[in-house]
C-alpha cells in the first residue's frame, strides 16, 4: 500500500495495545482507503469534542478535510488511528512545521500534533497510548518536538500531555494553552510508559480471572466431551457469577443444561458476558469468536486444539485467531489451553479441565504446557499447597507469562510466583518484569525441555533464539530462582509460601545421618551458601533429641536457616518409619520457638513424616470459628 507521494506504507507502525480497562485495540497508520471510516468516526464524536479539536463549531468534515486527513506522506504528515472491530475510535495527526509554525519538511524538527477520541472511549487511556506511538513515529522521522494548541477547558487533553513525562513548556497565548514537548525519552517518560503498560496488562488479566459471567461455547448435549467437562468443573467449583451453556446444535426454544440456561449463541444471552470458554473444533472457532466479539465478550479461554502445535496450517489458523479476537478488543488464553483458575472466594472460578480446583492460598502458578500443569496441580495438592490462581497458557498466542507477572506484581493475594516456561518470547521485557516482581515476592522458574533455539509453537510475539546458558544468566540477573525440575518447583513453592525468607546465607545442618548431612553440606556449598559443620545426632536420636537440637540451632545468631536430615531407624526408643508423625510434632514444636527462620526437612523413606509435615505446612488458610 502506498500514498500518492509514493512513500511506502509503514507496516511496522502497526501495533496492538492494551488499554487502561484491560481491553485491546489496534493502532495503525491512516490510509487513503479510510475515508468512510473517518466520516463515520467523526459523526459519533460529540459537538463538544469537535469544538475542542477545531476551536470552533465543526459539525461535519468537508470533502477537502477527509482528503487531507487520509492522505499522508508518512514523513512530514502522519495520521494514526486506533481501531476496534475495524472501526476508528480515535485519531492522532502530526504536521511538520518550521520556526514560524508553517508547513515544512526536513531538516525542520518540530511538528504540530492533534488528537480526537470518540467520547464513548474517553477515559480508557487511548490518547496516552496514541501519544506514545506518535512520538516514536516522529522520532523515527527526525522530529524532536511536538507543539500543541489546547483550549483551557480541555482538561483531559492537557492532563495527557502533562502526565506523559516528557520535558515540556507551557504558555497561554490568544485564548489557548500552547504546549511544547521535547520528544527525547526521559527517565520519567519511560516510567510513565511502563506504568501505563503494567496497569493495563494487569487489568486485562484481572478481567480474565474475575468475570461476572461466563459462557461455555461448545457445551455438549450429553455428558462427556471438553465443553461439558468445562461446564461441570465451573459449576462444581462454585463460581459466584452467572453461567451459560452455548451450542448452535441446541433447540431454538430456550432450555437448560445442568440447571443453567442453554442457548444457541452468545447473541441469545440477554445479559453481558465477560468471559467465554471456547471448546469447539478449530474450524468452528472463528464463528464462535465472531459471536463473542459482536456481543461484547471481554476475554476468551480457548481450549480447542489444532493450532500451531499441529503444523504450518495450524500456525496460520492461530495467527488469524489472534487477529480476529484483537479486532474486537478481546484477549485470549490459549489456544490449546488447559484453562484458568482463581480461588478467590469472591469468584471461585474453575474455568479449566481440572476436576478439582486447589484450595485458596498464596501461590500463583503459570504453565505453558497443559500436561505439566496437570502434574503440578496434582503434586501441589498432594503436598498440601494452595493457590491464588492457576493459568495454562497453551500455545501462548496472546496472553503470556509477562502479562501475569504484571498482574502478580501487585496482586495482594499472591506471595509466591511459580512458572513453567518452555520458551521466553521477549527476553528483555521478561527480565525487566521478573526483576521488578522478584524484588517484592519470590519468582521461581523451571525452564522446560524444549530446545532453547527452537521456536515456541505459534507464539505471537517475535521470538529470540538464546542458548540455555544465556537463559540461566538472564534469570539470575532478574533475581529469579531457577530450578531444574517440576518437583523442585513444587518444593521451592511450598518452602517460600510456608516459610520466612532467611536473613543470610548461613545454614545449620542437623540430623541422624552423617552421610546425609555431608551431602547436604556439599549441596549448600554448590549453591553459594555458607553451611555450618553438620551436627550428627547419630542413629540413636529420639524425636526429643531432634526437638532440642533444632531449638538450639534456631536461637543461634550464627544461623540464618536450618536443614534437618532424617532417616528411619529401628530400635528401642529410636525412630522408625512409623514414627514420622511423632518426629513431625517435635520439629513443629521446636520451630515455633523461632518463627523468623526457615526450616527444611530432608528425609529418606519416611512417608509418614512427609505426610505429617505436608498437613502441618499447608499453604491453605486455616479455618476459623
Amino acid at each position: 500500500m502506498q500514498t500518492s507521494q509514493e512513500h511506502a506504507y509503514p507496516a511496522h507502525w502497526e501495533a496492538d495495545v492494551v488499554l487502561r480497562d484491560g481491553g485491546t485495540a489496534r493502532i495503525r497508520p491512516i490510509t487513503t482507503e479510510d475515508a468512510d471510516r473517518l466520516v463515520s468516526f467523526y459523526e459519533q464524536v460529540s459537538d463538544e469534542s469537535k469544538y475542542y479539536r477545531f476551536f470552533a463549531p465543526y459539525p461535519r468534515l468537508s470533502a477537502k478535510d477527509v482528503h487531507r486527513f487520509t492522505h499522508h506522506d508518512y514523513v512530514d504528515r502522519v495520521g494514526l488511528a486506533v481501531t476496534i472491530g475495524g472501526e476508528f475510535i480515535a485519531t492522532v495527526r502530526y504536521d511538520r512545521i518550521d520556526a514560524r509554525g508553517r508547513p515544512a519538511g526536513a531538516p525542520a524538527d518540530e511538528a504540530e500534533v492533534a488528537f480526537l477520541v470518540q467520547d464513548a472511549h474517553q477515559g480508557r487511556g487511548v490518547a496516552s497510548a496514541l501519544l506514545e506511538h506518535i512520538a516514536a513515529v516522529a522520532r523515527e522521522r527526525g522530529i524532536r518536538r511536538f507543539a500543541a494548541e489546547v483550549l483551557p477547558a480541555n482538561s483531559k487533553m492537557i492532563k495527557v500531555f502533562r502526565d506523559a513525562g516528557y520535558t515540556q513548556k507551557r504558555s497561554f497565548e490568544d485564548g489557548s494553552v500552547h504546549l511544547t514537548l521535547d520528544l527525547e525519552p526521559t527517565e520519567e517518560s519511560l516510567a510513565v510508559q511502563r506504568g501505563r503498560e503494567q496497569r493495563a496488562e494487569a487489568r486485562s488479566v484481572q478481567r480474565l480471572l474475575a468475570p461476572g459471567s461466563v459462557a461455555v461455547v461448545g457445551t455438549g448435549r450429553l455428558p462427556g466431551g471438553v465443553g461439558r467437562t468445562a461446564l461441570r468443573n465451573l459449576l462444581g467449583g462454585g463460581f459466584t457469577g452467572r453461567v451459560y451453556a452455548v451450542n448452535r446444535a441446541f433447540p431454538e426454544a430456550r432450555g437448560e443444561i445442568d440447571g443453567i440456561p442453554a442457548v444457541r449463541s452468545v447473541g441469545d444471552i440477554e445479559e453481558p458476558v465477560d468471559l467465554a470458554i471456547v471448546a469447539v473444533p478449530a474450524e468452528r472457532v472463528p464463528e464462535a469468536v465472531a459471536d463473542c466479539g459482536e456481543h461484547g465478550v471481554q476475554g476468551l479461554v480457548v481450549l480447542s486444539a489444532g493450532y500451531a502445535e499441529s503444523g504450518a496450517a495450524g500456525r496460520e489458523r492461530q495467527r488469524e485467531l489472534v487477529r480476529q479476537a484483537r479486532s474486537y478488543g478481546m484477549r485470549i488464553i490459549g489456544p490449546n489451553s488447559f484453562g484458568i483458575i482463581s480461588t478467590s472466594d469472591a469468584v471461585r472460578l474453575n474455568a479449566s479441565l481440572a476436576p478439582q480446583a486447589p484450595a485458596p492460598g498464596r501461590i500463583g502458578l503459570f504453565t505453558q504446557s497443559g500436561a505439566i500443569g496437570i502434574a503440578l496441580l496434582s503434586g501441589l495438592h498432594r503436598r498440601g499447597a494452595a493457590l491464588s490462581s492457576f493459568i495454562s497458557s497453551g500455545n501462548r498466542a496472546d496472553v503470556s507469562g509477562n502479562d501475569f507477572l504484571q498482574y502478580w506484581h501487585e496482586d495482594p493475594d499472591t506471595d509466591v510466583v511459580l512458572m513453567y516456561l518452555e520458551s521466553i518470547g521477549n527476553p528483555r521485557k521478561f527480565t525487566r518484569l521478573a526483576r521488578r516482581t522478584a524484588a517484592l515476592k519470590p519468582v521461581v522458574v523451571v525452564k522446560g525441555a524444549r530446545h532453547s533455539g527452537s521456536t515456541p509453537p505459534g507464539h505471537a510475539v517475535p521470538f529470540t533464539r538464546i542458548p540455555d546458558a544465556t537463559v540461566g544468566a538472564l534469570l539470575r540477573q532478574a533475581g529469579v530462582i531457577r530450578v531444574d525440575t517440576v518437583t523442585e518447583l513444587v518444593d521451592a513453592g511450598l518452602m517460600l509460601a510456608g516459610q520466612p525468607l532467611p536473613g543470610g546465607p548461613r545454614v545449620a545442618i542437623l540430623g541422624n545421618s552423617e552421610s546425609l548431612g555431608l551431602l547436604t553440606y556439599d549441596a549448600c556449598l554448590t549453591e553459594g551458601l555458607r553451611p555450618l559443620p553438620p551436627r550428627d545426632l547419630t542413629t540413636a536420636a529420639t524425636p526429643a533429641d531432634f526437638r532440642a537440637a533444632l531449638a538450639e540451632a534456631l536461637v543461634d545468631d550464627a544461623c540464618d536457616a536450618v536443614v534437618v536430615t532424617a532417616i528411619p531407624w529401628v530400635g528401642e526408643n529410636g525412630l522408625t518409619e512409623s514414627g514420622g508423625e511423632v518426629l513431625a510434632t517435635a520439629l513443629r514444636d521446636a520451630a515455633a520457638t523461632a518463627p523468623a527462620k526457615p526450616v527444611a526437612v530432608v528425609h529418606v523413606e519416611m512417608g509418614e513424616l512427609a505426610d505429617a509435615l505436608a498437613a502441618a505446612s499447608s499453604t491453605a488458610p486455616t479455618a476459623t470459628g
